[in-house]
């Protein structure tokens, strides 16, 4: 199918199919995103009212079923951060939404009052459908209704009761290879976006759809072998096979960089209850429907997600990764994987980010709402956000809304996004991420745990942070999960040779890079105009001040350098 735009008005109840601009064209996910925000959002709108649009894009590498690289990409202006926001997730969505040639989802137009609907799409196009039966259910209940009315063969990208709500916290749901909606657009609140325009969910029937045409259908094999042979030979592979993120609690905990007791010490001392080895040993010997390596989209090779299960045989929660396990378990002071894994339970179900609520609780414990350690506390917290008392309320808002109306000081966020599990006093090169990504706090944007550095001194951390950050950047453009860098890595040209094959446009030696650093200057260009200024991107005070356990470590990289950092990009 020819690629088009298309754009979806609830208010006026239409859908249309718009052919591609011309300067969209070479551009998906993350890039594509922000050219659509540049050029039809206005950056000092209010995110929340009908001048912000919510975009859906797949990455150019998108409908192939190459391995870990069929993510979607959703994104517009941040009601959390008040800047451009992309984030992006697996699942089934950007596969099928590929097949109905969907270049990009646009959701636009007028707010309203009152009434919830849902978006059918199919190769006959798209029409909106009263879904008032939906109205306040949590994720797995709304979507288990939708797959028994519309078959298990269609995708959908959903809200939870907490994007109805227009949390700042709240993001889109999507389907899992097993139909479950575990995927999450998770970060900086985009499901409110949905929640605005009162769209419960995004039905994708590509049933009559087709995989999106290649231009060199030999040469795209001949590249897309190259690139499997390399990721499955590179011992990461293996390991996140073995252990998925989970394995990175040891690690992480071992630099001294694992946030516990908000953020106030670097080691857990309940760590062995919650590293990937020890949730690795409890899911083998509780059997089915526990798995240790689950992929969460058709055609992964690694497999890095899992199924926690219980010890009495009923799933808890799909997947438990580590970010949600240093933010909702050490970060709480819990130490206990199944209080965990029932905790992203309820965060989930609600269609919230287990790291913004994570890091909310975190705050909310200091503030002395409940105590570190205490399970059933955090539980009860949770369930103020289902309820949508104020508490909950604020809760749901995030750590810097929870900050600030409590009056904490020690708040991990950048641009009022929260920091996920690594603690940027003792891994500083992601502490210049935090700080100079466009997104806010977000380690997706430009992680740098496994460089071979020294994560305690500041030299030259800036400069590996500007490189990891290009790369990332390069890949949310193609669609790509960060772990499948590890082959790209280990094939150098063949990102070129997919490109030439699939679309016959020659991107040149450097195309991740170049993608990369396009889509960084239009995401600066639009925080810029949203008056966005240098003193964003910093680090809060007090971890410049505050030395952080065991190394007695603040963030120390000079502000100059950060200033500096995308200047020559």
């Amino acid at each position: 199918m020819d690629e088009r735009v298309w754009r979806v008005n609830v208010a006026e109840g239409t859908v249309r199919r718009d052919p591609v601009p011309t300067e969209w064209e070479r551009l998906g996910g993350r890039g594509l995103i922000a050219r659509a925000s540049l050029d039809e959002i206005d950056p000092t709108c209010d995110p929340l009212g009908p001048g912000n649009k919510l975009v859906w894009a797949s990455g150019l590498l998108v409908g192939h079923m190459l391995s870990s690289c069929d993510r979607i990409s959703v994104g517009g202006k941040s009601p959390l951060t008040g800047g451009i926001k992309e984030s992006n997730a697996g699942g089934s969505t950007g596969l099928k939404l590929a097949y109905l040639g969907v270049k990009a989802l646009i959701l636009e137009g007028p707010l309203l009052s009152s009434g919830w609907w849902l978006l059918h799409l199919s190769a006959d196009g798209g029409a909106l459908q009263p879904a008032e039966d939906l109205a306040g259910l949590g994720v797995h209940e709304a979507a288990h209704r939708l797959l028994e009315r519309f078959g298990n063969k269609v995708g959908l990208a959903l809200i939870g009761p907490g994007g109805e709500m227009r949390l700042q916290a709240a993001g889109i749901q999507n389907l899992d290879k097993d139909n479950e909606p575990s995927r999450i657009n998770a970060r900086g609140g985009l499901g409110a976006l949905m929640g605005a325009r009162r769209l419960k969910a995004v039905v994708i029937d590509s049933s009559q759809g087709e995989k999106p045409r290649l231009a060199d259908a030999e040469g795209f094999k001949a590249a897309q072998k190259r690139f499997t042979q390399a990721l499955m030979a590179h011992p990461q592979t293996a390991i996140y096979r073995d252990f998925g993120t989970a394995g990175l609690a040891a690690m992480v905990d071992g630099f001294g960089a694992l946030p516990t007791c908000n953020f106030s010490i670097g080691h857990f001392q309940g760590i062995e209850g919650i590293t990937g080895e020890h949730m690795r040993d409890v899911l083998l010997a509780r059997g089915k429907p526990s798995d240790t390596s689950h992929a969460c989209m058709a055609g992964c090779t690694i497999r890095s997600s899992n199924v926690f299960g219980s010890a009495d045989g009923e799933k808890i929660v799909s997947p438990l990764e580590y970010e949600t396990i240093g933010l909702v378990g050490s970060n709480l002071g819990i130490g206990d994987l199944d209080q965990i894994a029932h905790l992203n339970a309820a965060i989930d179900d609600l269609g919230l980010d287990s790291i913004e609520v994570g890091a909310a609780l975190g705050v909310a414990a200091e503030a002395g709402l409940m105590a570190f350690g205490d399970a059933a506390g955090a539980r009860g917290l949770v369930d103020e956000i289902r309820k949508g008392t104020p508490l909950g309320r604020v809760l749901g808002s995030g750590a810097a809304m929870t900050g600030q109306v409590f009056g904490i000081r020690r708040v991990p966020v950048v641009k009022r996004q929260s920091m996920p599990s690594y603690d940027p006093r003792a891994i500083k090169g992601t502490g210049v991420t935090y700080a100079t990504s466009p997104q806010g706090a977000d380690h997706t944007a430009g992680l740098t745990v496994r460089a071979k550095v020294d994560h305690l001194k500041p030299e030259g951390q800036a400069e590996l942070s500007r490189g990891v950050q290009i790369n990332m950047a390069g890949y949310d453009c193609l669609g790509v999960c960060i772990f499948a860098g590890f082959g790209f890595a280990s094939a150098p040209g063949v990102i070129r040779e997919l490109l030439m094959a699939r679309y016959n446009w020659d991107g040149g030696e450097e195309v991740l890079q170049d993608l990369g650093r396009q889509t960084l200057r239009m995401e600066r260009e639009f925080n810029l105009a949203a008056g966005f200024t240098a003193v964003d991107d910093r680090i809060p005070e007090w971890m410049r001040t505050e030395p952080l356990p065991p190394h007695a470590t603040v963030f120390d990289i000079p502000d100059e350098e950060l200033d500096g950092l995308w200047q020559s990009v």
